[in-house]
Parts: structure tokens; C-alpha cells; sequence
């Protein structure tokens, strides 16, 4: 069976559509071009704002023309992901869907249902001449994934509607009605390289085989972040052997926990089997910390060509003491939401090479002020060193609103239709409903979608019996929707 058969066909055929479109964040010209179109064959009112967002607007169908507009909103881009043995170009290969049992995943790369499913759902909606509803704005936004650009870019007055239905939350089932807000923190410095003594080898470290994950939503299940991982192998080998260290290099995503990282060391070939040792020692270790969460680690330690210089030996222990100390994960856990993070930091990409050090972290948090009490930690790792400490990026987080009239209709619309009472939730994650709620606030917000998992990582999958759910709840609703 292709995907294109599975039900609601409706939506996703659109999904396949999208598969066959690149779209990584930064790269989504194609993918927009290609949702301007679709509206104008519509027949719709089509619009590509200056940032790069698509807006369509469809009439209320007859006798629904005095309910409060809806706008469905979704983010065109996807994250790309592949597994390093998967050879694939995100700027002109498409995306390979396979079935297995009850889901749908990709070949070696990230599927993109974040949030092709939201797009192709909206599409439908655009299209059906069988659905009731009121006056219907969709809002795919560019560049979510890498920047929240378009949202941020997104002008007052553009759009009419009182309702907003966000398409881009990942378990059927629940309703977010709040989400953190984020910044990225960044830390660079320069170094002098040195040469390395003379008859010295040089091997390679490669730490592979971690699930990785979406740094907000996949951040409370402990999995291993590899360059933690990495930076902790290296400082034990500092701590108990003679090495230089002349490369680390892991992550390349601020969303994305890091499945993969290398580094090359430097060291007296009298000392290489107790190198070996230790690298295993600290390897085992770590196995056994993560095995029932993350066992499929794996940690390597090959021969290598000998580069031309490497990190002065001060200056790396600096650099792996700083990176060790700094905050990685969970930081608090809600008081107010049990269950649910409050605030974490994803040590997502290091880079220390040929004289630069660059360290990228992203913190969540649904307090501003733990947003920032998290950055101050940081920074203060980093600039005892001499690194310069940036912060950019900073969004909002969304308050949750339990008093709001369109969670009452969806609540009530999903215990009538599936028998059963919908979660009411909060997200540590980055919606773009915070930074949308700012600059429409009078807006009514929730947030749902069919459920996936693992996305940001060539695991993502979508479970294929909650897209229907998703599908008929949207349909309900925007039925259902208040009048005005």
C-alpha cells in the first residue's frame, strides 16, 4: 500500500504531494511557490507576504457566513535530518514514505510530518466543497523550524480572523493551550594552534547510534546528547593520560539533541592501549547509564591520518571543562503543570577547530525569567574561558488561557464524537502561538494534530489511525466554530 491510499485520502495525498517537494528550513522556495499555486487554482484569494508566509483565504460556505473566522495555521519547511549512511540532498531529493505496520516513516531521513501533516490537512480543508465552516484563512508560515521567521515577520491587520487553529502539536488526543518560549545562546572564541610533538599519532573518536530527538519535546526522556557524551570521554582521557585534542565536532541543529559527534586526539604511541582503555572505560559507563532509554550507543576509536596542529593543551582543557559544566537538559520541571518541563537548554552543536570554538545552545522555558536565568548560566561557563557570550532569537512563550471559548468547543466536540475527554495540555516546545498571540492578541488559540513521534530525527514517524482522528476533529470544529 502507498500512503496516497490510506485514509483520509484527502489529507494525505496532499502529504504525499509535499514529500515529493523539497523544503528545508532557509530553502522553502519551492514549497512556497508551490502553495501559491495551489490556492490560485483554487481559485482563492492567494497571498505571499514579504517574509515568505502564504496566505489563502476561502468563504464561509452558505448559511456559516455569522461564525467568528478561523485561521489554520501550519510551517511550510521541515527539519533535515539523515542517518550519515543515507545519501540524500534536502535541497533536490525527495522524501521516501514507507509503511511499517500502524506508521508512517521515511528512508534515512526526517519524514517531515512536522509539519507536512498541519499543510496538507489545511489543503484539504481548501479544497473540500463538502465541509461546513466560516469564513477559513490558512497561514503557512516559512522558516519556523530554524527562526520562527515567518511568524515573527507576520504584520498586524493582515489577518481577519478571531480563531486560531494551530496544526503543529504531536499527540492525538490532547489540546495545547500554552507553549515555552525560547532563545538561542551562542559562544565563540579564537585560539592559537600549536604543533603536535613529534612522533605523536593521531585516531578518531566517533560517537554514534543516540536517538536524538526534538530538544523541546523528546528533552524530558533523558536520551543522550553526543556532545555531552563526547566532551565527558575527552576530559577522562585529559584527566588520567597525556592527549592533545585537535578537533570536536558534533550537532548542526539548535532543535535537533545531537546523535553524532567526533573528535581527534593526539598522544604518544606508548600510550595507546591505555588510551584505548579508557576510551572504553568511559564508553561503558555511559552505555549502562543510558541503556534503558538510549542503547544504542556506540563509541569508536580509530587510527587516523595526523592533522597539522591541534588546541593548545590549556586552552582545550578550558574549552572541555567549560562545555561539561554547562547546563544540558532538564533544568526545572513545572510546578504548576506537573509532568511537563519548564525550562531546559539543548547542547546542540560544538565546534572546536582550526582556531575557533563555537558552541550553540537553544533554552526553553515557559518562565521569561528562567529563560534568562538559564542563558546567565551559561554564559558564565563560557565567558570564564574568555568566550564571548550572544543571545539572539528570543521569542515568547504562550499563556494558556483556560477560559477560552473554542477549548470549550473542541472539548466538547471531542468527548461527543470519540466518547472520550481530550487532554488539556501545555507544550515544552516552541509554537509559534506565542510570538502569533503577540501580535494578534486578541486571537483564541489551540494548538492539536495527529500524533507523531521522534521528530527532528530520521526516526519521525506518523501514526497513521490518529490522522483520521485529527482529520474529523478539524472538520467538527470548524463546524462547530462560535458565532460572532
Amino acid at each position: 500500500m502507498d500512503i496516497i491510499d490510506l485514509k483520509p485520502q484527502r489529507v494525505w495525498k496532499h502529504f504525499y504531494s509535499l514529500t515529493r517537494i523539497p523544503r528545508p528550513s532557509k530553502k522553502e522556495e519551492k514549497i512556497r511557490a508551490f502553495l501559491a499555486e495551489y490556492g490560485k487554482k483554487l481559485g482563492l484569494e492567494t497571498i505571499v507576504d514579504e517574509i515568505g508566509n502564504v496566505i489563502i483565504r476561502k468563504p464561509a460556505t452558505p448559511g456559516m457566513e455569522n461564525r467568528k473566522g478561523i485561521i489554520l495555521q501550519a510551517h511550510m519547511d521541515m527539519v533535515p535530518q539523515k542517518n550519515n549512511a543515507t545519501r540524500h540532498d534536502f535541497e533536490k531529493d525527495p522524501i521516501i514514505p514507507r509503511i511499517e505496520g500502524e506508521w508512517v516513516y521515511a528512508t534515512g531521513t526526517t519524514l517531515g510530518a512536522d509539519n507536512g501533516m498541519g499543510v496538507a490537512a489545511a489543503m484539504a480543508v481548501l479544497e473540500a466543497d463538502d465541509l461546513q465552516h466560516g469564513p477559513v484563512e490558512v497561514l503557512i508560515t516559512t522558516d519556523e523550524e530554524t527562526g520562527m521567521t515567518g511568524a515573527r515577520g507576520l504584520k498586524a491587520g493582515v489577518l481577519k480572523g478571531d480563531i486560531l487553529l494551530n496544526l503543529d502539536s504531536e499527540d492525538e488526543g490532547e489540546l495545547y493551550v500554552g507553549c515555552a518560549g525560547g532563545e538561542d545562546g551562542s559562544f565563540e572564541m579564537e585560539y592559537t594552534p600549536v604543533s603536535i610533538p613529534a612522533g605523536w599519532e593521531a585516531a578518531h573518536i566517533n560517537v554514534t547510534g543516540l536517538k536524538g530527538g526534538h530538544s523541546g519535546m523528546d528533552i524530558i526522556l533523558g536520551r543522550g546528547n553526543a556532545n555531552r557524551i563526547m566532551v565527558r570521554i575527552l576530559y577522562h582521557l585529559m584527566e588520567k593520560s597525556d592527549i592533545g585534542i585537535a578537533a570536536v565536532e558534533g550537532g548542526n541543529l539548535r532543535n535537533a539533541i545531537p546523535r553524532e559527534a567526533d573528535a581527534v586526539i593526539c598522544y604518544d604511541p606508548a600510550n595507546k592501549d591505555r588510551i584505548k582503555a579508557l576510551t572504553d572505560e568511559m564508553a561503558g559507563i555511559i552505555a549502562t547509564e543510558l541503556k534503558l532509554v538510549d542503547p544504542g550507543l556506540e563509541v569508536t576509536l580509530k587510527l587516523c591520518d595526523k592533522p597539522n596542529d591541534m588546541i593548545p593543551g590549556d586552552v582545550a582543557l578550558k574549552i572541555i571543562r567549560a562545555v561539561y559544566a554547562a547546563p544540558n537538559g532538564v533544568w526545572a520541571m513545572s510546578a504548576s503543570m506537573p509532568g511537563l518541563v519548564e525550562t531546559s537548554s539543548n547542547m546542540a552543536i560544538v565546534k572546536a577547530k582550526e582556531g575557533q570554538v563555537a558552541v550553540h545552545c537553544l533554552i526553553r522555558s515557559l518562565v521569561d525569567t528562567a529563560k534568562e536565568d538559564m542563558g546567565t548560566a551559561l554564559a558564565c561557563c563560557f565567558t570564564n574561558i574568555g568566550a564571548r557570550a550572544t543571545f539572539s532569537g528570543s521569542y515568547p512563550g504562550w499563556k494558556p488561557n483556560m477560559d477560552s471559548p473554542i477549548l470549550q468547543v473542541m472539548l466538547d466536540t471531542y468527548k461527543d464524537m470519540f466518547k472520550q475527554e481530550a487532554k488539556v495540555k501545555a507544550i515544552h516546545a516552541g509554537l509559534e502561538c506565542g510570538i502569533l498571540g503577540g501580535t494578534y492578541p486578541h486571537w483564541d488559540m489551540i494548538s492539536f494534530g495527529p500524533t507523531l513521534r521522534s521528530p527532528h530525527s530520521p526516526d519521525e514517524r506518523c501514526l497513521i489511525p490518529t490522522v483520521q482522528k485529527f482529520w474529523d476533529l478539524l472538520v467538527a470544529t470548524l463546524k462547530n466554530a462560535p458565532e460572532k
